[in-house]
């Protein structure tokens, strides 16, 4: 099976029928636990997981599933068995924006990507407090709720744009000048990287900057921008392989903003 043969509608409609069921009841209902790693946790990250993962497996047996709420070594072992193999991985962020959930904050989303043969095939991110569905395949286009997703060119010069900066994970340097000389007109930063990613490929952003995600964050969210005709890079420019190894993420709507960022950066 390809990208192409994915019924990606369907695979859509799983993630949303599951959001619907597990994460909209118990959102501001629930509990929050700090992980190992100071991460939060809570009851409908490991239900919105053991949900996705039982009905994946009922669709599409063959295909490996990684969660992000797996032990680490077992996600180690997931990503290498299916490293060089065509049968292919999912990869799953259960609630992307678990801080802003458990604290009644309305902005959070599904992230479930297909790779195979290192690279992302196919990739949702679903906001079910919104009802809005990003989807992609390699080499067929992005949607949005099932229409054609293209960024638009801003035309507007940097000092102009809307940026979404997530200063936490940024070295401190970079962050301190950035925030003491902003090169943008505005700021935001919303919680949920891979709704991050989405918001910039429909135009809510147009730049982008994030120190430090995971697989499972970016992995569905990258591909949606890229297929959506939008440009992402590393701080390091280095390109960001398929491991999971946090990586830094430099994006833009256009060609022109992208290189006035990535020329901002490289000064700063």
């Amino acid at each position: 099976m390809n990208a192409a043969a994915l019924d990606l509608a369907a695979v859509e409609a799983l993630v949303r029928s599951a959001a619907h069921d597990e994460l909209l009841p118990c959102f501001r209902r629930t509990t929050r636990h700090e992980k190992a790693d100071g991460s939060w946790l809570t009851e409908a990250d490991l239900a919105m997981q053991e949900h996705i993962k039982s009905a994946l497996a009922t669709r599409h047996p063959d295909i490996r599933f990684l969660g992000e709420e797996m032990e680490p070594a077992e996600q180690e072992h997931l990503l290498a068995a299916s490293g060089g193999g065509s049968s292919g991985l999912w990869v799953l962020d259960p609630l992307d924006g678990t801080s802003n959930f458990s604290a009644g904050i309305p902005l959070f989303g599904v992230s479930l990507a297909l790779m195979r043969n290192g690279r992302i095939e196919a990739g949702i991110v679903y906001d079910p407090m919104h009802d809005e569905s990003f989807a992609a395949a390699l080499g067929a286009g992005a949607t949005l709720n099932g229409e054609p997703l293209r960024v638009q060119r801003a035309g507007i010069p940097l000092a102009k744009t809307t940026a979404c900066i997530d200063f936490k994970r940024l070295p401190p340097s970079l962050a301190a000048r950035i925030a003491a000389t902003p090169p943008y007109s505005s700021q935001r930063s919303i919680g949920s990287v891979a709704l991050d990613w989405c918001w910039v490929a429909a135009g809510r952003f147009h730049i982008y900057l994030h120190g430090r995600q995971n697989l499972w964050d970016y992995a569905a969210g990258s591909l949606v921008l890229t297929e959506a005709g939008g440009f992402a890079d590393t701080l390091d420019g280095m390109p960001a392989p398929l491991s999971l190894a946090p990586r830094s993420a430099v994006c833009a709507a256009d060609s022109g903003l992208f290189q006035a960022w990535r020329d901002y950066l490289r000064t700063a």
